[in-house]
């Protein structure tokens, strides 16, 4: 009879059966029991229709993944059967896994966009506006690529008046991820004093999905979403779109074009400035016409009341007036000539020797002179030369017709 083995006898033997015969497997399932540890190993199942088995991934294979794993998505995971002997289970140990169907990358990507729009990150309404008139001008790029050159050629072309500063970065492969994200905190600082006028160029020329990955890292996309400055993502080529796009406060086609809409053209802002000196110039002639037309009215008025004015305006009143007393005076003076001939005549038709005449006498009533005509019949009348009067009763007056 055989002698009995013990428990941890038989799991490593076990294990040793299973290890060397499971040693590369290639399964297809669907996710159930999922548990990220703080340790950063995933512990999870995959099962299908009809049965189900343990998986771990261990921490060292687990940040390279490129997606998180969800309960219920179907997997294909790469990997070995272990054996744990302590308690005698056997698991899946994974050391590669894929979504099933579609690409990990693509998977990531969707997963990632899908977390940070819930998050807010893309709300228009927290992007910051582009300087008119950017003064520097903050780049972060492969000092080596073609794009930091093709970006020089156009800036100075366009718009010399701004600064490029340039921060050498990885853009791709191990690392780049931490110095993209370390650069954008640097660019941030060193801007602080002019943000209102400062720009942050994140991006690269063209490439894979690969190539370009380190733009659709979470941490990229935490450290735009912090920045203070406005940051243009300029990644890869029109048709390329990383999540840094949707971060970032504007997006552009290529690092070429982030210069482009940054940046007024310089022969534009000659022809503005052309433009607004022909304004001033043509301002300042109608304010300097304006004054002179108010200086003029400003200098008559002033004439018009100066002392001078008003001497001449006293001047004429007083010969209006001496005018006016000098044609009164002959008015008066002419009036007592006529009143003084009319009573000279009248004195010399009154005058005594006048009454000689013969056949002329004077007739009076009541002390008054008077003439024939005032007296009528039975009147008492005194007629007189200058030698003799005599009273006298009218008889009978009649009208002498002289028809």
């Amino acid at each position: 009879m055989n002698s009995p083995i013990t428990v941890s006898t038989l799991n490593e033997q076990i294990k040793g059966i299973l290890e060397t015969t499971f040693c590369s497997v290639y399964v297809e399932g669907e996710i159930s029991n999922l548990t990220y540890h703080n340790s950063g190993h995933i512990y999870f199942s995959v099962k299908d229709n009809k049965s189900t088995i343990s998986c771990v991934m261990f921490k060292g294979n687990a940040q390279y993944l490129k997606f998180r794993l969800e309960v219920g998505a179907k997997i294909v995971i790469s990997g070995n059967i272990t054996v744990y002997t302590p308690r005698g289970n056997y698991q899946l140990l994974c050391q590669k896994i894929e979504p099933s169907g579609v690409g990990a990358l693509a998977l990531a990507y969707e997963q990632l966009k899908t977390k940070l729009q819930i998050k807010g990150y893309f709300d228009k309404s927290i992007k910051k506006q582009l300087p008119l008139y950017p003064q520097n001008i903050y780049v972060i790029t492969s000092n080596t690529g073609a794009a930091i050159e093709d970006m020089k050629k156009i800036l100075n072309a366009r718009y010399p008046l701004c600064n490029m500063i340039l921060l050498p970065t990885l853009v791709q492969g191990e690392g780049a991820k931490e110095n993209i994200v370390q650069n954008i905190k640097k660019a941030d600082e060193m801007a602080k004093d002019s943000l209102e006028n400062s720009i942050l160029i994140v991006g690269r020329g063209g490439g894979s999905i690969e190539d370009l990955w380190a733009f659709n890292e979470e941490i990229v996309s935490d450290a735009i979403y912090t920045a203070k400055i406005t940051v243009i993502s300029a990644v890869g080529h029109e048709n390329d779109f990383v999540i840094s796009d949707f971060v970032a406060d504007v997006r552009a086609s290529t690092p070429s074009n982030a210069i482009e809409i940054s940046t007024p053209h310089i022969n534009e802002l000659r022809q503005y400035t052309d433009n607004l000196m022909n304004d001033l110039n043509h301002k300042f002639r109608t304010i300097l016409l304006q004054k002179e037309q108010e200086l003029k009215h400003f200098k008559k008025s002033f004439e018009q009341q100066s002392f001078t004015k008003r001497f001449e305006f006293i001047e004429s009143k007083i010969s209006n007036m001496n005018q006016q007393f000098q044609n009164a005076l002959k008015q008066i003076i002419k009036m007592k000539e006529e009143n003084l001939h009319f009573t000279k005549n009248n004195f010399l038709l009154n005058h005594p020797s006048n009454k000689d005449k013969k056949g002329f006498v004077q007739l009076s009533a009541d002390n008054k002179i008077v003439n024939l005509s005032q007296i009528n019949e039975n009147d008492i009348i005194t007629i007189q030369n200058s030698k003799i009067t005599a009273d006298c009763k009218v008889i009978s007056k009649n009208i002498i017709d002289k028809m």
